[in-house]
């Protein structure tokens, strides 16, 4: 897991909850935590990470992604499931298949001797960026803003890499496209907001959209300013945004900026910054 990435927070209330059942029956749960943004590899930034979401089992820092391959791993999240041998009797990729995992955790501890297990099936109550999403109305993919991986950029041409360069964004943008307005840095895995209203706009369909932010260099918070269809979000905010569309970069964390209480359909999402130095990473869905 990686603690930015949506579909490893989702999965977390699940397992969370497993750590907690089975503990006395057993169960051993051990988090790797495999980095897919540089921030992520500050062990201090995981540890809040890990106090913010309630994780109390072991965590191992794997920065340098040697556990990872020795899995072979090619996930976010993924889980393996070992008996008590050892061997790794079943996984999973990504979200879901929760009750069929919680089968295979109660088959092992059986098989490994332990006594009264459970055959009920947890129901994990999950909210904010970690409730479940609404698969069907997801139209928009996850989409990075560094250059390295970014897709659906308008106008194509435009993208400056690794310099300080003056954006506009057309005024219409087809469903999934987005684009930059005001000075911006972009690099890589990031684009750095270089000067006071500089944003971002998506025309996006979802009913949760989410954005990895981090605050200035410098720590500093940064002031920022939601609009959905060029309005305040009102009853359409997220949990890291109020009705009036406000909200601070405090951390290096996933932000959720919207969160559609009604039918969802075609948006046009921006997001201003009104101090300099945010740093935006990658949308998500949900």
């Amino acid at each position: 897991w990686t603690y930015s990435c949506i579909n490893c927070l989702r999965s977390l209330p699940y397992v969370k909850a497993w750590a907690e059942k089975y503990r006395d029956q057993g169960l051993v749960v051990i988090g790797v935590h495999a980095p897919e943004f540089a921030f992520e590899r500050d062990v201090n930034n995981v540890t809040k990470a890990m106090k913010d979401l309630g994780i109390n089992y072991p965590v191992a820092i794997d920065n340098e992604f040697k556990i990872w391959r020795a899995f072979n791993n090619e996930y976010w999240p993924a889980h393996y499931f070992a008996d008590a041998q050892g061997r790794i009797r079943y996984h999973h990729f990504g979200e879901g298949a929760y009750d069929e995992s919680e089968r295979v955790i109660q088959q092992l501890l059986r098989e490994a001797g332990a006594a009264k297990v459970s055959d009920g099936l947890i129901n994990a109550k999950s909210d904010g960026v970690q409730m479940a999403p609404d698969s069907n109305e997801v139209q928009s993919p996850e989409t990075y803003v560094g250059y390295q991986r970014a897709e659906h950029f308008v106008p194509e041409t435009a993208l400056v890499p690794d310099k300080v360069a003056a954006y506009n964004p057309p005024t219409q943008l087809a469903l999934n496209d987005w684009s930059l307005g005001g000075q911006w840095h972009v690099g890589a895995e990031r684009a750095t907001a270089n000067a006071p209203a500089s944003r971002i706009v998506y025309r996006f369909h979802a009913r949760d959209l989410h954005l990895v932010l981090g605050p200035g260099a410098d720590g500093k918070p940064v002031r920022f300013k939601v609009l959905i269809d060029g309005k305040a979000p009102g009853a359409d905010h997220g949990m890291d945004v109020a009705p009036d569309g406000s909200g601070t970069v405090t951390d290096q964390r996933l932000y959720q900026l919207v969160r559609q209480n009604g039918g969802v359909i075609d948006r046009t999402f921006s997001i201003e910054f009104l101090d300099p130095g945010a740093s935006a990473y990658a949308f998500t869905f949900g």
